[in-house]
Order: C-alpha cells, then sequence, then structure tokens
C-alpha cells in the first residue's frame, strides 16, 4: 500500500512514517499541513532550510537542516534540544515553513536548533521502550499529587528520547506551589522534571476526542490558536443559552461558535432591533423568532397561537408607525389595506358572473334544473298519498 498523502513519496513506494497508509488523527496527520506548494517549481539552491517538527500531542517547533539531509514528510529524526536530544517527525518543509515562522512572529537566527540526523532503527527501539514509562509515570504522578492535597490536574507526561528529562503537562485554576512535588518526582523517577501548565482547551487537544458534531475535535486535528468565546456569539446566531449543549469536552464555550459568527454580524445589520413590541388595532405582537438569512421575523398576538411571518421591511414601516403614534390595521394591513384593488376585484368578478348569466346555455340549465325539482316534488307528494 502507498503511504497517506502527506507522506507519499510520489513513485508509489512508502516512505516518511511508514504506516502503509493507515495514518489516523493521533498519529502522523494530527496537527497537520498541507503543503499547497509541493506541486510547484520552486528555486533549489534557495531552498529554505529550516524544517517544521512535530512531537507527541501535536507539539511543533522548528529546526534547521544545517547538514542538507534529503527528508521527507513524516520522517522521523533526531533533533537538538537543551542537555540532550529528542526524536521528531518532519511535518512541514519547504517555502510554507517560511510563512508559518513569520505568521508565529519566529526569527531566523542562532535560537534555532539543528538536526542532528535521520533516526536510526535502534534511536526508534530506545525512544520505544522509554515511551513506555509515560503511563506508569503518569499514574504514580497522580497519586503523588493527591497525597499532597495540589489543586491541579495531571493530563499527560512526555519523556524525552535521551530518557534524561520528562515534561509534566497540567491544568489548574490557580497558581500552586508545586516545589515539593518536584523533588519528589525527580527522587522516584530519577531525571530531570519540568513542569508545563496548559489551558483546558490545549488539554482537550491533546487528549482528543469526538464532538457533537460527530468529527474529531477541532483543537486536535487543525485549529492551534484559540480565541475567547463569549456567550453573545450564540445570541447572535440565536442558539439556545444551554450550557450542556454550548460547550465543549474542554468544559469552555466551543471554539466553532466563533467560525459563522461574522457572517451572522453581516446578515444581522438589517435586522431592526425592537425594543418594544409592535402595536396594532389587532392587538400587541410580540417578536417569537427571526430567520437571519431569510430577512423574516415571527410575531405572535398575546390572544393566539398561532406566528405571523413578517418580513423585514414590512417591521421597519410599523416601527415608524408607532413612532408617530399611529397603528395598523394589522400586522399585514394599514388602516386602508388596498381597499380600491379590492373594490376593483370584486366588480370584475360580478360582471363575469353577469356576462355568463345572460348566455343561452345557462338558460338551458336552469329549465332542466327547474323540470328535475318539479319532477322530484310530484314524486315525494305521490310518495305521502299511497302511504295515507
Amino acid at each position: 500500500m502507498a503511504g497517506c498523502s502527506a507522506c507519499g513519496s510520489g513513485d508509489g513506494k512508502v516512505a516518511g512514517c511508514k504506516n502503509n497508509g493507515g495514518c489516523l488523527t493521533g498519529g502522523c496527520n494530527k496537527m497537520n499541513v498541507f503543503d499547497w506548494l509541493s506541486n510547484m517549481d520552486l528555486p533549489v539552491v534557495d531552498k529554505f532550510n529550516i524544517v517544521e517538527v512535530r512531537f507527541k500531542g501535536g507539539r511543533k517547533d522548528f529546526f534547521r537542516n544545517s547538514e542538507n539531509l534529503q527528508l521527507t514528510t513524516g520522517d522521523a529524526i533526531v533533533v537538538d534540544v537543551p542537555n540532550g536530544h529528542h526524536i521528531g517527525h518532519v511535518s512541514l518543509q519547504g517555502e510554507l515553513v517560511r510563512l508559518q515562522m513569520q505568521k508565529k512572529k519566529i526569527n531566523d537566527d542562532d535560537e534555532i536548533k539543528k538536526i542532528y540526523r535521520i533516526a536510526h532503527q535502534k534511536d526508534l527501539e530506545k525512544y520505544e521502550e522509554v515511551s513506555k514509562r509515560e503511563m506508569p509515570t503518569l499514574y504514580k504522578t497522580r497519586q503523588i499529587i493527591n497525597d499532597l492535597k495540589l489543586d491541579m490536574k495531571l493530563s499527560d507526561v512526555e519523556y524525552q528520547a535521551d530518557n534524561s528529562k520528562a515534561t509534566f503537562y497540567y491544568s489548574a485554576d490557580d497558581r500552586v506551589d508545586f516545589r515539593e512535588l518536584i523533588k519528589l518526582l525527580a527522587a522516584e523517577f530519577k531525571i530531570r522534571v519540568e513542569m508545563r501548565q496548559i489551558s483546558l482547551r490545549q488539554e482537550a487537544g491533546r487528549l482528543g476526542g469526538i464532538g457533537s458534531c460527530g468529527r474529531e475535535l477541532c483543537c486536535s486535528t487543525w485549529l492551534s490558536d484559540f480565541k475567547s468565546v463569549s456567550t453573545s456569539a450564540a445570541r447572535y446566531q440565536n442558539l439556545s443559552l444551554n450550557p450542556s449543549k454550548l460547550s465543549g469536552q474542554c468544559g469552555r464555550l466551543k471554539c466553532c461558535l466563533n467560525y459563522e459568527l461574522e457572517t451572522y454580524m453581516e446578515a444581522l445589520k438589517d435586522i431592526p432591533e425592537l425594543e418594544k413590541p409592535l402595536i396594532t388595532e389587532k392587538g400587541v405582537a410580540k417578536l417569537q423568532k427571526t430567520d437571519i438569512f431569510r430577512k423574516v421575523m415571527w410575531f405572535g398576538y398575546d390572544d393566539e397561537n398561532t406566528w405571523h411571518p413578517i418580513g423585514v421591511r414590512r417591521v421597519n414601516e410599523i416601527i415608524k408607525l408607532n413612532k408617530a403614534g399611529k397603528k395598523p390595521a394589522s400586522l399585514l394591513e394599514d388602516d386602508v389595506p388596498g381597499k380600491d384593488d379590492h373594490v376593483a376585484l370584486n366588480s370584475d368578478l360580478e360582471k363575469m358572473d353577469r356576462k355568463f348569466k345572460s348566455q343561452p346555455g345557462n338558460k338551458k340549465k336552469k329549465s332542466r334544473n327547474k323540470k328535475r325539482k318539479n319532477f322530484r316534488n310530484r314524486k315525494k307528494n305521490n310518495q305521502s298519498n299511497q302511504s295515507k
């Protein structure tokens, strides 16, 4: 089988992660970026020598390919990290890396670490053995946190490939004093300890899951920048303010509430804001529902169970009449709702009736109807006489 579109070598052979097309969100497709410049002819001499590398949980960083290694997206490589080395996978290379660095405001300077080499089989085997320590370490650390009664939630542990350092990812509402915790962890696991606090949205992205839409979580597949979401976004979109429906798996408002917010805000410019109900001679009409994109507003009277769909233009007319102290006859009609047109229509119908009444065919039908009626009456009289 050929590799996926990100890791394929183009000649039908498997390259990169060598998963044989079995890539999942938890694998090399997690936080993947489509290289739309891959099929374009770019200068080979001036090829950008910085590569984007992906680590566990979708974490990404940039490293310099100073040795000019022939890399393929998905390749496992050994990179330089402070006080050791680590193994990651190539997620992006070429000119798109330059654009990503500009977007994240990262300078092309000496702070960017270099790539040592492409990972050998022994490197991958050692890294796999080190990764097996992560789950036992996670459970043991949670037990220690409970013993110390620290108000924090440990979500993930990541060991460095050289087995010299472990990063503990946690979330907390308040500031946590974990100096005693670090001493206990360093003595327990014989490693250097780094505590890294993440938000609840980042925690959900690292753990992954399926959203209420049936798709994998945006934060675990492609979303990297988390913007603030307020309940006003739900109000503008006429959504029910139900916390259980508006909250994601992180316990915060869903990020997707912001996706179509600008479109709704643009459409709401034509929708009038009602400070009070509409007043008509038929009664007081209150707003029940608004169809933003169809520009239709539903109103209902207090003594009725039906809703009346009214266009935005008509609503603006009624608002102007109410401000002038006037009342229309109803939501659909003014004081004189096309009375002349109605009279003209009825007069045309009356003329047509008189025309067809004067035709000879109608006289014959009338005489036939009279004969039938007289026959029925005589028949009824005879039956009544016989019964007597």
